[in-house]
């Protein structure tokens, strides 16, 4: 468009409705338009007169910069926004009309160009905006129900965090306190009970703190098949679907997968945009994947950086995998040796 000017002037000039329509869509796409609206409408509807009655009527491109900024406020905008189209084509038509009305001698070529071309353009331009601007709010809104659901997440995870502490220290508590009663009965009347009942008192403490502190850091004992179920509960839960395909019975390490599976769960919560989530469980590993991971923003997960140890402590192996916006758990526990295999072994050795 602007190397259709004649003068360094009208390049400038026209430049500049370029420029609003530039800035209008990059606002538009990071849902900020609203700030920009009014200068850039401004711009975009100063150029469209200016190229049509200043320049001449072969600048037939001015009114691209308000067809484009034009259709994007229109369709923004919190109310009557068929009487802002409206208006919008009207002034597009109008400023045609008259740029057509300033010729010497005007014929249909120059009706086509000036009036009906940039009219009509800018009518289907704003007027395909209006369904594009219902898809953008439904996603927006799928995208906020999606968000509330994995915050409804935690919120369930801290709940039931919560549960476990409750089960653990109210339990004893309670059983505390009816031991405590009997003690006081038994203070003056029989001794060795009542020493019995403190040292049962004193273990039952040492017992919850215990418990409290594995709870804390994660290490309470976990029943693989139960956290299997929690975490598509809560994954399904955030609009996550979840396929899981479980070929493992009892396993020597029950204990350690479900952990990794329960970290790893709370991660894809938490730091993914997942809509698909693959769960694969044998009898010597699980094989978590997800999608919806952002290749350059995702934080340092120190909770499996500290499950990895615990992995190769226990002879096996933890991998950490990101591409193409995938993420990939992976535990490889395999059974310890038994006394057969040792005996084996060994035998070779000597050979």
């Amino acid at each position: 468009m602007a190397r259709q000017a004649q003068t360094w002037q009208q390049a400038g000039v026209l430049g500049l409705g370029i420029a609003a329509a530039l800035v209008a869509f990059e606002r538009w796409t990071a849902g900020d338009l609203a700030r920009v609206a009014i200068p850039c409408l401004a711009v975009a509807a100063a150029v469209w007169p200016y190229g049509v009655l200043v320049i001449d009527s072969s600048v037939q491109g001015a009114y691209y910069s308000l067809a484009i900024v034009g259709s994007l406020v229109v369709s923004q905008a919190p109310s009557h926004r068929g009487t802002a189209a409206l208006g919008l084509v009207a002034y597009v038509a109008a400023v045609g009309v008259l740029g057509l009305a300033t010729m010497a001698r005007p014929d249909v070529g120059d009706l086509i160009a000036e009036v009906i071309v940039p009219t009509g353009s800018t009518a289907v331009l704003t007027g395909l905006m209006f369904p594009n601007k219902r898809f953008y709010d439904v996603v927006a809104e799928l995208e906020d129900e999606r968000e509330r659901d994995a915050e409804l997440a935690v919120v369930r995870e801290r709940m039931r965090f919560a549960g476990d502490l409750h089960d653990i220290q109210g339990h004893t508590l309670h059983v505390v306190k009816l031991k405590i009663a009997l003690a006081r009965k038994l203070l003056h009347s029989d001794t060795a009970r009542l020493e019995q009942e403190l040292r049962e008192i004193y273990a039952l403490v040492g017992d919850t703190i215990e418990q409290t502190r594995e709870l804390a850091y994660g290490r309470r004992k976990l029943n693989i098949a139960a956290e299997l179920e929690n975490a598509k509960n809560l994954l399904e839960a955030a609009g996550i679907h979840v396929d899981v395909d479980c070929r493992a019975g009892a396993s020597h390490a029950d204990e350690l997968l479900a952990q990794v599976l329960r970290e790893t769960t709370t991660n894809i919560l938490r730091h993914s945009r997942a809509t698909l989530v693959r769960i694969a469980l044998s009898e010597d590993g699980l094989t978590v994947v997800n999608d919806g991971v952002d290749d350059e923003g995702l934080p340092e997960l120190r909770g499996l950086a500290d499950l990895a140890r615990r992995v190769a402590d226990d002879g096996g192996e933890l991998t950490v995998e990101r591409a193409d916006g995938r993420f990939l758990t992976a535990a490889a526990v395999p059974a310890p040796p038994t006394p057969g295999d040792r005996a084996a072994t060994a035998g070779q050795a000597g050979r």
